[in-house]
């Protein structure tokens, strides 16, 4: 009977922890003033970190591989600017789309906090299936490359700096928001910033 009842006792707290989890957010959160800065810091920092990793690199720092499969320099930059264009027009279409003020299941900030932190390797084809856009083609020099990703990041700081909408209320496909999806930008960003510093300790890597 005690075993029971023990049972009865863990499958009740079971569903409430469910029905909890399952409770709709309140709606209309707002984007604070605190979360722009938030942005603008981590979009700035990460832009200025890749400008002092690249600088001044030769064409063979740029090109060199660590192994056949792995990425040159250049190519983490075109990656960066690969995806940058992606995030970017997902967020103008949420823009045209409109809010969804009364949307009340959207996710938390914290499942998009760890990218500047995440160690875990991914294959980018396995967020592009059947398509492989993601894939840098290496035919740009990598200083193109960098002029490609600063025009389109100085537009997303310019954009934030000015901008007034409630940018939490604008989803992405009804995932992430727009601030959620500037935090997967920078997360990115800073991801691939540690691709080229394991790149340049490489002991072949051309000094």
């Amino acid at each position: 009977m005690r075993t029971l009842v023990t049972v009865l006792l863990l499958i009740l707290a079971i569903n409430v922890v469910l029905a909890q989890s399952a409770k709709p957010n309140p709606p209309n959160p707002t984007w604070t003033e605190a979360d722009r800065q938030f942005l603008l810091h981590n979009l700035i920092r990460s832009r200025d970190e890749l400008l002092a990793a690249t600088k001044d690199l030769t064409p063979e720092q740029w090109n060199f591989k660590q192994s056949p499969d792995r990425w040159s320099i250049s190519q983490n930059v075109e990656h960066l600017c690969l995806w940058e264009l992606i995030h970017m027009n997902d967020i103008s279409v949420s823009l045209q789309i409109g809010p969804f003020p009364d949307f009340t299941q959207y996710q938390a900030d914290e499942l998009f906090a760890n990218g500047p932190k995440s160690e875990k390797k991914n294959i980018t084809t396995d967020y592009t299936k059947p398509f492989t856009y993601s894939v840098p083609l290496g035919n740009n020099e990598g200083k193109d490359n960098v002029t490609w990703f600063l025009k389109m990041r100085n537009e997303s700081i310019d954009y934030l700096k000015s901008e007034t909408k409630n940018l939490r209320v604008h989803y992405i496909h009804f995932g992430a928001n727009i601030h959620q999806q500037y935090m997967m930008i920078y997360g990115h960003n800073f991801r691939h910033l540690r691709q080229i510093a394991e790149i340049k300790t490489h002991p072949d890597y051309p000094r």
